[in-house]
């Protein structure tokens, strides 16, 4: 102060400029509340109450070169809710630049809360409702539904002081019904008849599980017909519902037919925590919760399906903008009531698909389908930027995806951020397909800047995401370039917890140097199967899935195949990765039709502790994990692979005792008659629940020895899958195999590659094994050693059988031939044996 006036004595002038430029830099730090006023200057004391216009603020200070800015701007959001009207669009006119970034922050120890929801208000105990079961009359509460200009508000979502309420529906959360039937060519399904009487209702609709995604179907008319009714759809769901091979409803008499809900029916209304929006008369209908009270609560429903976009042009890309501890809530999502939603994959709904009547494409001769689709609605939409980032940030309550960074974004971060009670996706990074790009085509664009390059997506915790669309991720990546996928958190998804490309193609495409580190996964799968924990789609040069711990598979109902899931899944056309030190409870990987270039390294539960201690969150992020979402109390932990083998491998000369080894085996559910023995070789085989506690067994009983474990097949062959017709006998014994491969890794790899692809390539094969009455045929392998696993019919054996294989069938000769080059003798076999037979043990 003293000084300020000296020079003000001494240089009028300079201090009139110099008191200017304070005044000008607090103004840099631009304030805004929900109690504020837009008549206000923005000052700490004299908040803005628009982020939109706290926004332009900053852009008329850039557009000036204002000197207050030189060390950036700082929109600063006092604690509130801001109930958005529209979303806050971020265009290149707001860009910073990295000395000088826009920062749009939360005021220090506040919690300001960027909301697309409206709070419905008024209300009362509703009198008699026509059509609402008895249990609840009396019982129900109704308001009034928001009106937006002359139209009734549409939403899908409620949350009762930011409790996800219950969408009315037939059956109890949890349980589901199954199809009787789909007719393709009618487009119609048939279903078990509901209980009460829906014929007349309007706006119900069907959710459908089927296989890795679910569908949501706008019911047109629903035909009873004794126990059973014939539903038909809505168009264009209906078409492509019915015309798409992949994934399609599921029809099984093993496994059941594909599970069903249906919902939004006032007479659905007969559960706590249920909602119904009539939209006729304009009213909502909620059955409180034990524990609500609707006089006090907030309820609020969502009203905008986007709170922030930030969009630039690939010549003008957004820049240097951030948002840093801020909370993003309640959006809506209403394609599926307009259109319904029929996934592809991923989240990804179709808009056309269908199977060729004569396969074959220029990328892919094989190739049997088409498919285009769309992209989900995202809270915060972000293309074409260079240098932003999300810190600290909360996605919670929000219909569909969280964050979307759909296509040309530059070494962007989103770091330390929270996703949770999300309906669809986490997070979204990187073009999937255009809307005119068909899915199986690979994406080259001759402008790599469209490409999403060098995103980091790190330290976040995603918990209770896909809570709606079942066959969404936690993480999500398309096709992307340098991303680095680390340290992040994933629990309680429906689905995958990460995936990484698309196209399903070999072909060399944009994608490369990509990067899955020292994340941690488990309790996923709540509901889909054909899963992973982490999943990958192409080629992807030079990319890596290293150091991640993954654990707590959740056993999922109404599964098209309760043991096709896994924690590694390399998919079509996946090339080139390096998948090493991953701790897994054990080695159920699947790698189907993969390209060239793939090395496995030390997976599994042998990896060191260190490393899977090190996976998940790192310190400064730890604090989030206060926030993960608790274990679903209705389901179990999946530990019951179909088949297993447990090898116990003494040294040579070893000969085990054998009654110690049955009495383990049958600790662990398997009966006595399961073991098998070649020299040092003691085997047990079926189906082992927890082989990780057999291994420690072993090794106290057998301190000299030590433990393979093979988890999955990597090839299984079925009589009554594969042999037209055919049916199982009641009873068959086991013979089993072992053998090395070569240790050439490229041969290695062929091998494996023609058993992925033999059923198609081959098909010879299993006909010949449908010939010689094979009940089942399983190839196990761990490292480079194969377990061949025949079961054939009690009485029969394996001499009289395996000569029908090649009985007029000369390519199955062919096959074996072609085998024999990339299979040798295990270590103590005779000069030119292979395959040994290990002898079962009375």
């Amino acid at each position: 102060m003293i000084r300020n006036k000296i020079i003000y004595i001494v240089r009028r002038g300079l201090v009139f400029c110099l008191l200017a430029l304070m005044v000008d830099a607090a103004a840099a730090d631009i304030w805004v509340s929900p109690k504020g006023n837009n008549t206000n200057s923005g000052a700490k004391d004299k908040p803005l109450a628009d982020i939109g216009l706290a926004l332009r603020k900053a852009r008329e200070l850039r557009r000036l070169h204002d000197p207050s800015i030189k060390g950036g701007i700082s929109i600063i959001l006092r604690g509130g809710v801001y109930s958005l009207s529209e979303p806050l669009f971020v265009r290149p006119e707001d860009s910073g630049t990295a000395e000088s970034p826009t920062t749009f922050k939360a005021a220090p120890g506040e919690s300001p809360v960027l909301s697309g929801g409206i709070t419905v208000r008024g209300w009362q105990r509703a009198a008699t409702v026509a059509g609402l079961p008895a249990e609840a009359q009396g019982k129900v509460w109704v308001a009034d539904a928001p009106v937006i200009g002359d139209d009734i508000l549409d939403f899908r979502q409620l949350w009762v002081d930011n409790n996800k309420a219950i969408r009315s529906r037939d059956v109890k959360i949890g349980t589901m019904n199954r199809i009787l039937s789909w007719n393709h060519k009618e487009e119609t399904c048939w279903i078990p008849r509901p209980l009460v009487d829906v014929s007349k209702a309007k706006g119900i609709e069907m959710l459908i599980h089927q296989w890795w995604a679910i569908a949501n179907l706008r019911i047109k008319s629903i035909e009873a017909r004794g126990d059973s009714a014939k539903l038909s759809f809505y168009q264009p769901e209906s078409r492509v519902q019915s015309e798409h091979p992949w994934p399609a409803p599921w029809i099984s008499k093993t496994t059941g037919n594909s599970a069903f809900f249906l919902s939004n029916a006032i007479e659905f209304l007969n559960e706590l925590g249920e909602w119904y929006l009539d939209k006729k008369n304009r009213k909502i209908y909620y059955w409180p919760r034990t524990n609500e009270n609707l006089s006090t609560a907030t309820v609020t429903v969502p009203f905008l399906e986007t709170l922030v976009k930030i969009q630039g042009t690939i010549d003008r890309p957004v820049s240097y903008v951030f948002f840093k501890g801020l909370s993003f809530q309640h959006s809506t999502w209403l394609r599926p009531s307009k259109e319904g939603h029929v996934p592809h994959q991923s989240g990804m709904y179709m808009l056309d698909a269908y199977k060729l009547k004569i396969p074959g494409t220029p990328d892919k001769a094989g190739m049997e389908n088409q498919a285009w689709v769309g992209r989900p609605a995202a809270a915060v939409e972000v293309t074409f930027t260079n240098s932003t980032g999300f810190e600290g940030c909360r996605f919670e309550h929000l219909a569909s995806t969280g964050l979307d960074y759909k296509r040309g974004a530059h070494n962007d971060q989103i770091k330390g951020n929270l996703f949770k009670d999300i309906g669809g996706t986490g997070i979204h990074v990187g073009v999937y397909s255009d809307e005119a790009h068909e899915v199986h085509v690979p994406y080259n664009p001759q402008d790599e800047r469209d490409v999403c390059t060098n995103v980091l997506v790190s330290n976040n915790l995603v918990t209770d995401v896909t809570n709606e669309d079942w066959g969404s991720i936690g993480i999500s990546a398309g096709y992307v370039k340098g991303i680095r996928i680390e340290h992040n958190d994933i629990s309680e998804v429906s689905y995958t917890g990460i995936s990484m490309g698309w196209g399903w193609s070999r072909t060399v495409n944009t994608m490369r140097n990509n990067r899955i580190a020292a994340n941690k996964i488990h309790r996923y799968a709540k509901h889909m199967y054909d899963v992973s924990s982490i999943y990958t789609l192409s080629a992807q040069p030079a990319s890596f899935i290293v150091e991640n711990h993954i654990d707590s598979i959740y056993k999922a109902p109404y599964v098209h195949d309760p043991n096709h899931w896994f924690y590694l899944y390399t998919d079509e056309g996946s090339s080139f990765f390096t998948v090493k030190n991953n701790w897994t409870p054990s080695d159920k990987y699947l790698r189907n039709a993969n390209g060239p270039g793939n090395v496995w390294e030390n997976n599994g539960p042998q990896v060191a502790d260190s490393i899977r201690f090190k996976a998940g969150l790192q310190a400064p992020y730890r604090y989030l994990l206060k926030e993960r979402a608790p274990v679903s109390s209705d389901r179990e932990i999946n530990r019951s692979e179909k088949t297993k083998v447990v090898e116990l491998v003494g040294s040579s000369g070893t000969k085990h005792d054998i009654a110690a080894m049955a009495e383990i085996a049958r600790k662990h559910g398997l009966p006595g008659e399961s073991i098998y023995q070649w020299n040092n070789h003691t085997v047990a085989y079926g189906a082992i629940q927890d082989p990780e506690r057999m291994r420690e067994e072993l090794l106290v009983k057998y301190p000299g020895s030590y433990v393979k474990i093979y988890n999955a097949p990597l090839y299984e062959f079925n009589r009554k899958r594969h042999c037209p017709g055919a049916t199982l006998v009641k009873d068959w014994e086991n013979i089993i195999l072992t053998a090395d491969l070569v240790k050439d890794s490229l041969m290695q790899k062929e091998y494996l590659d023609y058993h992925a692809t033999q059923f198609k390539q081959w098909p010879e094969v299993a006909k010949g094994f449908c010939n010689a009455e094979f009940q089942q045929l399983q190839v196990f392998k761990n490292a480079g050693q194969l377990m061949l696993i025949i079961s054939i019919p009690k009485g029969k054996t394996l001499d009289e059988l395996n000569p029908r294989t090649t009985q007029n069938n000369p390519r199955v000769d062919e096959w074996n031939k072609l085998m024999q080059k990339y299979q040798q003798g295990i270590e103590g076999t005779k000069p030119g044996e292979t395959w040994v037979f290990l002898g079962k043990v009375k």
